[in-house]
């Protein structure tokens, strides 16, 4: 689904035909502050130095790692146990992603939306990135490195299929 797509949808349900969980997307927002303000607070306690300034390479790095933990939290098969709770079964996508669709009301039907929705859960793990790499840089550039080294392969096997397939037609 494109993200207008995904946008329209949203527009759609708040016409009235089909509610949105607001208040639990409240308790999921108003949970991500409390994260981010206690981070802040513990890595100030503990002098955790923030750094004057990122690269543009640590932050390709680390947009490339979200963008891969975000599309194997929220579409790949291996993780389908944490979205199972929240989620019903959708359908079968390309590459042996799961699309699946959100479940329940309120709270629960809130965190369904986000841990199906890459572009969701992105926010979050960015999060979880960004704090990591105030914390410890070096760990987190080689956990990102893995993640964009895997990025890169998922790249390389559609050209190599999009290659087979170009040549067999």
């Amino acid at each position: 689904m494109t993200a207008d797509a995904a946008h329209d949808e949203d527009r759609d349900r708040s016409d009235g035909r089909e509610d949105l969980p607001l208040g639990g997307y409240a308790a999921l927002t108003a949970a991500f502050a409390t994260s981010v303000a206690v981070f802040a607070g513990v890595a100030r306690r503990r002098g955790v130095r923030l750094p004057d300034e990122v690269p543009p390479w640590d932050v390709a790095l680390m947009g490339t790692a979200v963008y891969k933990t975000s599309r194997l939290l929220s579409r790949d098969k291996i993780t389908r146990f944490v979205r199972a709770p929240f989620t019903r079964r959708g359908s079968d996508a390309p590459a042996g992603e799961i699309l699946d669709e959100p479940r329940g009301t309120g709270v629960r039907r809130a965190v369904g939306d986000l841990v199906s929705c890459p572009f969701c859960v992105s926010v979050w793990v960015a999060g979880a990135a960004v704090a990591s790499y105030a914390c410890a840089p070096r760990a987190t550039r080689l956990g990102c490195a893995g993640l964009g080294a895997v990025t890169l392969a998922d790249w390389l096997q559609y050209a190599w299929t999009w290659t087979q397939q170009t040549t067999e037609n």
